[in-house]
């Protein structure tokens, strides 16, 4: 039943791209409350500074609503052309703080299929968002980016190659290392058996779900 709601709500989606191309804006009001989230929680990790995150992201909006008509694609490409524009604006801000976020490492990959991620996706289900973006936010960048892609945007290792430049291999062996690093901090953080707690708390939600939801 899942997977017809997801493929019902995907066809109503991919309708709304072209609606909203044809200038329609309740259906372009549906896509910003699919995508902004995820949009926000991406470069949230990458700035690792709220106001500059909505800035950022507020004025991607400003390009995606301009160049919509030009857009060509279903809505996992629209997801995926929209996290290429909020990227761009990131790293020009980071540029003009002429100083790297997050980590140390450039980046280069992202993203595979659900398959790939198994034990270490699952590792992530009991923290609220909050938790997991500090916890990603401490991975070097290239996985970082890699799992927020993955998990917060929703994007194929394909798509996620595409807006990285890179290979769809190189994106899944960075998210594949990001997603193994995490298991094992959550490890070596996990409170003893029985205690009933999170290693990291948080405030606004679990990951995975919502507007975050893995595709």
């Amino acid at each position: 039943m899942a997977r017809v709601s997801d493929g019902a709500r995907g066809d109503d989606l991919n309708r709304a791209v072209r609606a909203a191309q044809a200038g329609d804006e309740e259906s372009f009001r549906l896509l910003y409350r699919d995508v902004q989230p995820r949009l926000l929680r991406y470069a949230r990790a990458l700035i690792a500074d709220d106001s500059d995150a909505e800035d950022v992201t507020s004025e991607a909006w400003l390009q995606i609503a301009r160049d919509l008509p030009s857009f060509r694609g279903d809505i996992d490409g629209f997801r995926g052309w929209c996290a290429t524009i909020t990227r761009h604006r990131t790293l020009d801000l980071l540029r003009r703080r002429k100083r790297r976020p997050v980590a140390d490492l450039p980046m280069d990959d992202l993203i595979g299929t659900a398959a790939e991620f198994d034990t270490a996706d699952l590792a992530l289900d009991g923290l609220s968002t909050e938790a997991a973006l500090r916890l990603i936010a401490e991975l070097p960048r290239d996985q970082a980016e890699a799992v927020l892609l993955r998990a917060v945007l929703g994007l194929d290792a394909k798509r996620a190659g595409l807006v990285l430049g890179k290979r769809a291999g190189a994106v899944r062996t960075a998210a594949h290392r990001g997603l193994r690093r995490l298991a094992a901090r959550l490890a070596e953080t996990a409170p003893p058996a029985g205690s009933g707690t999170l290693p990291v708390p948080g405030r606004d939600g679990v990951i995975g779900s919502g507007a975050e939801e893995v595709r």
